[in-house]
């Protein structure tokens, strides 16, 4: 088959397109011929090394297409062995595209529990964007963050896949959304998705501003934190609010105001990509509710997967960026 293969890691310009071994066939697990695959930020992270995969390796953990056995339309939950405690995720939990060949191929062979059936409202685009940020953003908004109906949500860092996936799940709920960027662009867009309105974080005095947005100036019930942004983050919280940490791209370490924080009655709730139960329950609020279809931003072919990392690295795009196998 072809796929995308990583010699070395480091720049984009490491991804080439070329052949690589077919997946074998065994007991327990399906091939999946697929039709498209979604960039994550994790695959830059793998792709630099950061999780140390093995050489040579095929990237990508989000992919949908047909079950080579069945013929079926499906998506792969890139969540393997999560385990049955949803509290957190299992030992031996692992991401596909880490340490097994992953989605930046024609074909890719996957746990048969981690195959589901593509919703019949979505392109092969939006199914193969849905799973990681999906399940990553329902379990960090109503699982971990508890968010409810009328209650309200900052997001901290507009324009990613989560962030664009956070707003629909939020607004389809009725939460009211906000959002930082540092692009007047992207706070327009994500207005368009039903925002109410955003501020720049390149503004010193964003906190305050941000906080304004919120019912009567009071705080906001949840944040989503993936860039890393602790002490701003909480002090945009009202009282008793919680605020959700799923990433780090802008900074790995956090000073808390300790006191403040106890005296705030805050919950710290840290969270990773979500459970099967998790996308079960996604995938259920997708069947209830009038939520959009994840939003893509730019659509690569399979041999163009260098610049696809390079534009998502860029940082310029609003939504998901997929490479399509034809």
């Amino acid at each position: 088959m072809h796929a995308v293969v990583l010699h070395e890691f480091g720049a984009a310009e490491n991804l080439r397109l070329e052949q690589f071994p077919d997946p074998v066939v065994a007991p327990g697990w399906v091939t999946i011929r697929l039709r498209a695959s979604a960039l994550n930020w994790h695959d830059v992270l793998v792709r630099r090394g950061t999780y140390r995969s093995p050489l040579p390796h095929v990237l990508g953990a989000d992919g949908a297409g047909l079950r080579v056995d069945t013929g079926e339309e499906v998506l792969i939950l890139p969540s393997l062995w999560w385990g049955e405690d949803d509290g957190a995720p299992a030992i031996g939990w692992e991401i596909l595209g880490d340490q097994r060949p992953g989605t930046y191929a024609e074909l890719v062979r996957v746990p048969a529990d981690s195959v589901w059936p593509k919703p019949a409202r979505l392109s092969w685009a939006e199914a193969a964007a849905l799973p990681l940020v999906g399940a990553t953003t329902y379990r960090a908004l109503f699982t971990r963050g508890r968010l409810r109906s009328g209650e309200s949500l900052l997001v901290l860092g507009a324009g990613g896949g989560v962030a664009t996936t956070a707003i629909n799940l939020a607004v389809g709920i009725g939460a009211s959304v906000a959002v930082t960027s540092s692009s007047s662009a992207k706070i327009t867009r994500a207005q368009s998705l039903g925002a109410i309105g955003g501020v720049q974080y390149t503004d010193e005095s964003w906190p305050t501003t941000a906080r304004a947005l919120s019912p009567s100036g009071a705080g906001f019930d949840v944040v989503l934190d993936a860039v890393g942004s602790w002490q701003d983050a909480i002090s945009v919280l009202k009282p008793g609010g919680r605020l959700v940490v799923l990433g780090a791209s802008r900074s790995t370490e956090a000073l808390v105001d300790v006191r403040r924080f106890y005296f705030g009655q805050y919950d710290l709730l840290g969270t990773t990509m979500g459970s099967p139960r998790d996308f079960a329950g996604l995938l259920t609020l997708l069947d209830s509710r009038k939520i959009a279809a994840p939003l893509i931003d730019r659509e690569f072919a399979l041999d163009e997967a260098d610049r696809a990392h390079r534009y998502l690295e860029a940082g310029h795009g609003f939504g998901k960026v997929v490479l399509t196998q034809g």
